[in-house]
């Protein structure tokens, strides 16, 4: 039986393009931003929402290839946490928020065929449980996606 497993394939597809509870998902949030807007700084200390598509992105990346078996390496603390915009085109931009969405879809068809027992397997590389790292995926993107309407917001209103 799978139900769990079911339940949270949902809540990340809520989180990427669905009816979320909380308000706007991630889809919702990057509509309609250009990749000058991307790259914007509203808040200087902060990072540009571009920033954050490639963060979140590379966390889903991660735990879909840790559904597949293998380690997740160690993100927090390196290069790999925050990677660099290296190209700012729009063309580039249209690519990244595609590699995000197709990467969540990616990771929600894999946990729907999780068993729910296997939810408590231990994720290769790590001492915590699927169950834990697929939540905590998440309320990661959902977190940055908070962070992402605070600078939309800001940026709509220079």
């Amino acid at each position: 039986m799978n139900s769990e497993s079911l339940r949270i394939a949902d809540q990340l597809r809520r989180a990427f393009g669905g009816d979320a509870w909380h308000g706007s998902p991630l889809s919702e949030l990057v509509a309609g931003i250009t990749a000058e807007q991307a790259c914007a700084r509203p808040l200087p200390s902060a990072h540009s929402i571009w920033e954050l598509v490639l963060h979140i992105d590379i966390y889903v990346r991660v735990a879909f290839e840790a559904t597949e078996g293998v380690a997740m390496p160690k993100l927090y603390g390196t290069a790999k946490d925050w990677p660099a915009v290296t190209d700012d085109s729009e063309a580039a931009w249209l690519t990244a928020k595609d590699r995000l969405f197709q990467n969540a879809e990616r990771l929600a068809q894999s946990i729907e065929k999780f068993d729910d027992a296997k939810l408590q397997d231990i994720v290769p590389g790590r001492p915590y449980d699927f169950y834990f790292l697929l939540h905590g995926i998440v309320q990661h993107s959902l977190y940055h996606g908070g962070q992402i309407a605070m600078l939309k917001k800001a940026i709509s209103a220079a």
